[in-house]
């Protein structure tokens, strides 16, 4: 009838209601999980459930949009970043459609590449003006450097003629007085050894003295030795005519006999090792006069040497005071020569370490990309050159007497002013 097909439409439309909620509820609750990945900077999320609500399919529209323009803009400063990283300086971030905080975002890389790019570009024009200003005095210092080289060139041969004329001259003072000195100490060690062996005389005598005396002891111990021997042999016999009672007295004076017996060989032996002892206390003391002998000529042999010495010694010394005062004079000449010579050195390794640095910002810049890299051009600096010309003195031909003079070439670049 009329009443239920209206109750069906009706619960139609509540079922049909309550399904339309039910979605609804479901992108909301989708839409606020996406929201809080957002929030944790996940940009990549999106709004996929359906629903036949036209405001929040509207809204799911708009979030998606939103999620990928902020993930493509992200993206695109990224991206720059990361060539900027890899010194590429090329590229800008593109503005169209952005605004406000994208748009000051993108400003701010965009003004940080334009401020490297201006950066690398100063940089690159300062490396190229130094790189030119270093070849100027690279070139100034070796005509400098060729300059001293030839106002030195006679002097410093001539200084090192005379230095070595006055460095023989000095050793050969300092060997003489060496010399001296040593004779003093060998004069003192001959008469140390005299003495020595006046002592070794005296001690000699003394031996002989103490070996007669022990010769008196042995024969005064052989005289007992020899009595003693006479004595048992009477004790002896008087034992044997006594008879059974003498027998223990027999053995007595037979052990007092065996006793002298050792006695007297031991005397003996004694004797011939004292006349030996005295032989060689008598040897030594022939030997030690013959020492006294010598040590007496060696003093007067050494005396008239140290006395020639002393002699050479005294003209050696006046010799090197003149030789001296000579080479004081060219040395300060000398010095005056090295002191420039040390200049132009210095300044040369200056105009190296110039030239090496200016090479080196030049090459660093051209490992970079940025606008204009190829169009960077040295600043026009004054520097003359051809202005002042610097004076070559003329060289004067002297043969050299020292081995180990070197005369320093204006094309070497390492070690250049060695010492004069």
């Amino acid at each position: 009838d009329e009443f239920g097909q209206m109750a069906k439409v009706v619960n139609e439309n509540i079922v049909k209601t309550q399904k339309g909620i039910e979605e609804d509820r479901k992108l909301i609750d989708e839409t606020i999980a996406v929201l809080g990945e957002f929030e944790q900077g996940d940009l990549s999320q999106r709004l996929n459930i359906s629903v036949n609500n036209p405001a929040l399919t509207q809204l799911k529209e708009v979030l998606n949009k939103m999620a990928s323009n902020l993930e493509n803009n992200i993206d695109g400063v990224l991206k720059v970043l990361e060539q900027y990283s890899n010194y590429n300086y090329l590229n800008k971030i593109d503005q169209k459609g952005l605004k406000e905080h994208l748009l000051k975002l993108s400003n701010g890389v965009n003004t940080l590449g334009n401020s490297i790019t201006q950066m690398l570009v100063e940089n690159k024009t300062n490396g190229l003006t130094l790189d030119k200003s270093s070849n100027v005095l690279l070139a100034n210092v070796d005509k400098l450097n060729l300059s001293s080289n030839e106002a030195a060139a006679s002097l410093e041969e001539t200084a090192a003629a005379l230095e070595e004329v006055t460095s023989n001259v000095r050793n050969n003072t300092q060997n003489i007085a060496q010399m001296a000195k040593l004779s003093s100490e060998v004069t003192a060690s001959a008469s140390q050894g005299e003495k020595l062996a006046n002592e070794t005389t005296v001690a000699m005598d003394e031996i002989n003295n103490q070996v007669n005396l022990i010769n008196e002891a042995i024969g005064v111990i052989d005289n007992i030795a020899f009595q003693t021997n006479i004595l048992s042999l009477n004790a002896a016999v008087e034992a044997a005519t006594a008879g059974e009672a003498g027998k223990g007295f027999a053995v007595v004076a037979g052990e007092v006999r065996n006793l002298a017996s050792r006695s007297a060989e031991a005397a003996k032996e004694i004797k011939a090792i004292v006349e030996n002892a005295t032989s060689k206390a008598n040897q030594g003391k022939s030997i030690a006069t013959n020492m006294i002998e010598g040590y007496k000529e060696l003093n007067q042999n050494i005396s008239q040497t140290i006395s020639l010495i002393s002699d050479i010694q005294n003209a050696s010394k006046e010799q090197l005071l003149g030789i001296e005062q000579i080479n004081d004079a060219v040395t300060q000449l000398d010095r005056q020569t090295q002191q420039n010579a040390m200049i132009a050195s210095q300044t040369h390794d200056v105009a190296l370490i110039t030239d090496e640095i200016s090479k080196l910002i030049v090459s660093d810049a051209d490992a970079k990309e940025f606008v204009g890299k190829h169009d960077v051009k040295a600043k026009n600096v004054n520097v003359g050159t051809n202005n002042k010309q610097i004076h070559e003195v003329e060289k004067k031909t002297v043969t050299p007497t020292k081995k180990d003079t070197k005369v320093v070439s204006s094309k070497s670049n390492d070690d250049e002013w060695e010492s004069f």
